[in-house]
C-alpha cells in the first residue's frame, strides 16, 4: 500500500468538499479549486475526513495513488492557508516592478520584458531587497509561473546574476584566474 496514500486528509469546517462525476471540488476562504480524478482512484469523503483508495494492485494504481492524495492535500491547504514562492533578483540593474496585472523586468537586456500574471496569482515587489513575492491558493500554477519567471534569466555561476527562489543555493565557480 501506499505510504503517502494512506493517509487521511482532515479539513477543517470552513472547507467545503464535494465530487460530482470524478471532479473533486474544494472551497474555502481564499478560493474555489477543482481537479479531476483518475478512474483507478476513488475518493470517500466522510465528516472532516477525506480518505482515498485504489480500485486495483496494478502498477499505475499505485503510482496514482499517492499523487492524488498528495494533490488533494494541496487543495486544502491552499484554499485555507495559500502557498507564497519569494524570488530575488541579483545583478546591476537587475530589477522586478509591478505594472497594473503585469510583472516588469529589467534584467540586462537591451529591453524590458514583461509577463502578465495568470488568473489567481497575486504579486508583490520589496524593492529594497530585489524581492517577487508570488502568492496563490493553487500550488501548481504558482509553481509554474515562478519557474517561468526564473527561465528569463537563470543564475549563471561565476558572477551569481540572475533570478533565483529565496534560500536557494547558487552553486558558484571559481574564474580562469583561480586555475593558475
Amino acid at each position: 500500500m501506499s505510504r503517502i496514500g494512506k493517509w487521511p486528509i482532515s479539513f477543517d469546517s470552513n472547507v467545503k468538499i464535494s465530487m460530482k462525476d470524478r471532479i473533486v471540488t474544494v472551497q474555502g476562504p481564499k478560493a474555489t479549486l477543482t481537479r479531476e480524478i483518475h478512474p483507478s482512484i476513488t475518493v470517500k469523503i466522510e465528516e472532516n475526513t477525506i480518505l482515498l483508495e485504489r480500485v486495483d494492485e496494478s502498477k499505475e494504481s499505485k503510482s496514482l495513488h499517492g499523487l492524488f492524495r498528495q494533490l488533494i492535500n494541496n487543495m486544502v491547504v491552499g484554499v485555507t492557508q495559500g502557498f507564497t514562492k519569494i524570488l530575488e533578483v541579483k545583478g546591476t540593474g537587475y530589477k522586478f516592478e509591478l505594472k497594473g496585472n503585469s510583472i516588469g523586468f529589467s534584467l540586462g537586456f537591451s529591453h524590458p520584458v514583461e509577463m502578465e500574471l495568470p488568473k489567481g496569482i497575486s504579486a508583490e515587489v520589496n524593492k529594497s531587497n530585489n524581492e517577487l513575492t508570488l502568492t496563490s491558493a493553487d500550488k501548481e500554477a504558482l509553481g509554474d509561473f515562478a519557474a517561468k519567471i526564473k527561465k528569463l534569466r537563470p543564475v549563471e555561476p561565476y558572477k551569481g546574476k540572475g533570478i533565483y527562489y529565496k534560500g536557494q543555493h547558487i552553486r558558484r565557480k571559481a574564474g580562469k584566474a583561480a586555475g593558475k
